[in-house]
C-alpha cells in the first residue's frame, strides 16, 4: 500500500472514531421524545435526589 493511502486510511478511521463519540455524547445528553409523558415524576425524582 503507498504511503498516501496509509495516511487516507488512518485519518478517516481517526474521522470515523471521533464522528461515533459525538453521536454516543449526544446520544446521552438527550431524551427520546416518548418518554416526555413521564416528565414530571423525572425532574421530582432528580430534584429529590
Amino acid at each position: 500500500m503507498k504511503k498516501s493511502k496509509k495516511i487516507f486510511f488512518i485519518l478517516s478511521l481517526i474521522f470515523i472514531l471521533i464522528m461515533l463519540y459525538i453521536a454516543y455524547d449526544i446520544n446521552k445528553r438527550t431524551t427520546w421524545p416518548g418518554s416526555d409523558i413521564n416528565l414530571k415524576e423525572r425532574i421530582t425524582k432528580e430534584l429529590d435526589k
